[in-house]
């Protein structure tokens, strides 16, 4: 039987986890696995290979799972010891995967995101050569999420002084192929519809008491409540001619009201779209073709 489906719902599953420990990371894995599609495709990649940084975007950052909740959601800026902390989460990641039979599809994404192609990342410090397209693709997409989305410390800056901050660092912090490709889908508009959103159509949604991402989802209606993943505040969705608006209730949320939802729909979407581009997996079989045979191992 054909396993894939539950295989690749445990390593979404498991990224998730992490996600939802940080209450202004709301997205940030959707954000980065859509922006390393449509990078992967504007370079022309083969499907398999844009499904591969697809997935790897949603599970690059998998080994924080072993960063303490106090550096993880810590609301100012990392000490240097912290930030060492930080650093050890790819390998962690990378020993998370463990023998799990789709571990090849996303371990250098996972692993290698954060090398550069000056030789001063982490954790391995590669040369340029050494770095999967996959992790070069994926550690473009992380940075500029990561520039554009709004911390505790520092608000998100605009796309464009993002990109202006890539296109002066190419060759040194990003791959100098994948960033001019990163750099033309931004200045052509074609990633607005992914900044600032949790999932299509959901743009992001934040307490208006302490700042961190509300989750909404698809799955939400109007008069739904909503839960500060930090402060507990609850607030009251209202959805209008197409619209979406939040306003606080005035109450806390209770303990069994706050337990982080599963996005399903949204983990089905990703496993329906990776299906398609991965069409010969079939675990447990020998029939692969030689490019599966590399990448499975």
């Amino acid at each position: 039987m054909d396993s894939f489906e539950p295989l690749i719902k445990t390593l979404l599953a498991m990224a998730w986890v992490v996600e939802a420990r940080d209450p202004y990371t709301g997205g940030h894995l959707w954000r980065v696995s859509q922006f390393a599609r449509r990078t992967a495709e504007a370079a022309g990649l083969e499907q398999a290979e844009v499904m591969c940084c697809m997935l790897g975007g949603f599970l690059h950052d998998l080994g924080k799972v072993g960063v303490p909740d106090a550096i993880l959601r810590k609301p100012d800026k990392l000490s240097d010891d912290e930030y060492e902390v930080i650093k050890t989460h790819p390998e962690v990641g990378r020993r998370l995967l463990g023998d799990h039979p789709l571990r090849a599809l996303v371990e250098a994404a996972v692993f290698m995101h954060h090398e550069r192609p000056d030789g001063r990342g982490y954790p391995q410090g590669s040369p340029a050569e050494a770095i999967p397209q996959e992790a070069r693709i994926v550690g473009i997409c992380d940075a500029f999420d990561a520039m554009t989305s709004t911390r505790p410390y520092r608000q998100g800056m605009p796309s464009e002084r993002a990109l202006q901050i890539i296109e002066d660092n190419l060759g040194q912090q990003f791959d100098q192929a994948m960033g001019q490709v990163f750099l033309k889908l931004g200045r052509h508009g074609l990633l607005s519809d992914i900044v600032g959103h949790s999932e299509p159509g959901i743009p992001l949604e934040h307490c208006l008491g302490c700042g961190p991402i509300i989750v909404r989802s698809r799955s939400h209606h109007h008069g739904d409540a909503l839960y500060c993943p930090n402060c507990s505040g609850e607030y009251i969705l209202k959805l209008e001619q197409g619209r979406a608006q939040i306003t606080p209730s005035g109450r806390a949320g209770a303990p069994a009201q706050l337990i982080p939802q599963f996005d399903a729909a949204l983990c089905d979407e990703l496993i329906t779209l990776a299906r398609a581009g991965l069409p010969n997996i079939h675990i447990h079989t020998q029939t692969h073709s030689p490019w599966w045979r590399r990448i499975l191992g």
